[in-house]
Parts: structure tokens; sequence; C-alpha cells
């Protein structure tokens, strides 16, 4: 049965781990945010109540 044979499955798992631990991180940590996170002023969102009836 070929599906046994572990000499190219082995070597498919080696080379694709290694592509997951050199590449992938690169390219995942080189990723930059399009817009930065603004500290918003807690106070500046005043909130308005529902002033319609509910019937």
């Amino acid at each position: 049965m070929p599906q046994l044979n572990p000499a190219p499955w082995f070597m498919i798992l080696l080379f694709s781990w290694l592509i997951f631990l050199t590449i992938v991180p690169n390219k995942v940590l080189e990723h930059n945010t399009p817009n930065e996170p603004v500290a918003q002023d807690p106070h500046a969102a005043q909130k308005t109540t529902w002033t319609w009836p509910w019937h």
C-alpha cells in the first residue's frame, strides 16, 4: 500500500513546518495596521436617552 510509505510524506511535513516557522512569522510580524488606535476622551461622548414611547 503506497500510503504507508513514510518517505514522501515525512519530507512534505518537514518542508511545510520549515515554511511555517521561517516565512510565515516574518510576514505576520511585518504587518502594519493602517490606523493606529487613538485614546478617546471619556467625557466627550455623551449618550442621549430614548425619548420615544414604547407603544
